[in-house]
């Protein structure tokens, strides 16, 4: 660690976190303005605001807002979507890839019936225990649908830590817990999606500088140096190509199945072509996951 990494730190923790306050009281002076309207943030439904994070898990606002009203309306309760037939929960998913995610979905809800009284968790140990949840989406719902004081951390949150607040890469552990110091106690909720907003609009891989309402206070700017947000925590890392990919071509086969069951061979046919042997381990994995069912020589959709 760099003499200046240590410099940050101490200053940062030793000093009652006086240094971040002019930062929060800019980030809420111009939470109003960067506010992109989202329908998940006018809720404190639980199970709503869950649905919404494990939507935008991977994928863009503009795609999950129609998916997730349709969600909604069909599976209002965790219990309404326990008890749904997954190929039912799957056809809701339509449109939004990683069908995986929607079987996650389901299996969390029923967690949510037999281990918490049909209620979405509020801590982020508990939430951390379901089906399909990582560090951002528990840190989300904690703070999203219950008002925790926890920092939610995305790629871009991750960006305006590793920029604005210490100009110097960050471990994940230490973003996790500066974004928490920085969102303090009044309004976590308001002070987190004020973040999100902030860092979608301005502080992105390529960062939107001059129009930045965090510009005076941004470190990287003062100090300059390489970009401290490549490779810190919260930065994600392309994702591999789809064109061509097994996600691709399993997509192609469960968007076949939203319309009907198929014919195995045809089924073969559509996720491989010409490779027999690519196509029938797709398919395998497609029957061992749950998303497919094979049975009497076809092919549908949940198992």
């Amino acid at each position: 660690m760099s003499s200046r990494r240590n410099d940050v730190d101490r200053t940062l923790t030793t000093s009652g976190n006086d240094e971040l306050t002019p930062l929060r009281r800019r980030i809420r002076a111009v939470a109003s303005r960067v506010d992109r309207d989202l329908p998940w943030s006018l809720t404190r439904d639980p199970w709503a605001i869950y649905v919404s994070e494990v939507m935008l898990q991977q994928t863009s606002v503009a795609r999950v807002l129609e998916p997730w009203r349709r969600f909604c309306d069909l599976f209002p309760t965790p219990a309404a979507c326990a008890e749904a037939p997954l190929g039912d929960v799957l056809r809701a998913w339509a449109g939004l890839g990683y069908p995986r995610r929607a079987r996650n979905l389901q299996r969390a809800a029923q967690r949510m019936v037999s281990d918490f009284d049909g209620q979405v968790p509020s801590d982020v140990e508990q939430l951390r225990s379901l089906p399909g949840v990582g560090p951002y989406t528990a840190h989300a719902v904690a703070a999203f649908a219950f008002g925790r004081r926890v920092g939610v951390v995305d790629t871009n949150v991750g960006r305006i830590l590793a920029r604005c607040v210490t100009n110097s890469r960050l471990s994940a552990p230490r973003a996790q817990e500066l974004s928490t110091q920085l969102v303090g106690r009044a309004d976590p909720a308001r002070m987190n999606q004020a973040l999100l907003d902030l860092g979608a609009q301005f502080c992105r891989a390529t960062p939107r500088c001059d129009s930045c309402p965090l510009r005076s206070e941004c470190r990287w700017r003062r100090e300059g140096g390489p970009d401290p947000a490549m490779e810190s925590a919260g930065v994600s890392r392309p994702q591999a190509r789809f064109e061509g990919s097994n996600r691709q071509a399993r997509g192609r086969l469960l968007a076949q199945l939203q319309l009907g069951t198929c014919r195995k061979a045809v089924a073969l046919n559509i996720l491989a072509p010409d490779d027999l042997e690519r196509a029938s381990a797709l398919l395998a994995d497609l029957e061992n996951e749950g998303l497919v069912s094979v049975e009497r020589g076809r092919v549908r959709l949940g198992s």
